[in-house]
């Protein structure tokens, strides 16, 4: 029961909508995946140990999803020299867990819709700034290039499926730039 004694509304979770959603595959020179270690509060042993993800962030309601991912990325990492490399053929989903999927967004969301970009990263490491990104709140503690395939084994397992599809969708491009 809500305060005023009115019963609150609350829908079953299949019955709320996804969050619309950006994620970036940033491709370096050798080929390797920018990953970001998420600054969070850690009370899920589970979810400490996948806490690695590529940028991800909402749609701002006057943007295009292209233009979110390349705002999102300057935001979570400072990166600004990139070229499109790709878009993922789809919407990729998923769902949070039960036991999780009321904290995220205020219990508004089931989970994302995400529409997936790969760029490649054309300037210097010396430009990857996670401390201090875009004049917002860091997002990242730590960094690192990885190989494209290993991502799913360091990722929060309910997002996997996702990552499985990006990989599809962007292997070809994970391959170091002949000179």
């Amino acid at each position: 029961m809500a305060r005023s004694g009115k019963p609150r509304e609350t829908r079953p979770a299949k019955q709320l909508p996804y969050r619309p959603c950006v994620g970036i595959a940033l491709i370096n020179r050798d080929g390797l995946v920018f990953l970001g270690r998420r600054r969070a509060e850690r009370t899920d042993p589970v979810a400490e140990s996948y806490a690695w993800q590529m940028p991800q962030g909402g749609i701002d309601s006057d943007e295009s999803p292209y233009e979110a991912a390349v705002r999102e990325l300057r935001e979570e990492t400072g990166v600004r020299s990139i070229s499109l490399l790709a878009e993922a053929p789809e919407w990729y989903c998923y769902d949070l867990p039960s036991a999780v999927a009321g904290r995220p967004w205020r219990g508004r969301y089931r989970g994302q819709t995400q529409k997936w970009f790969a760029f490649r990263f054309t300037g210097a490491e010396s430009e990857i700034d996670i401390d201090h990104p875009g004049g917002h709140k860091p997002e990242f503690e730590a960094w690192r290039w990885e190989r494209l395939e290993r991502l799913p084994a360091l990722i929060i397992p309910f997002k996997r499926p996702v990552y499985e599809k990006v990989i599809e969708a962007f292997g070809p491009f994970a391959k170091p730039v002949q000179s």
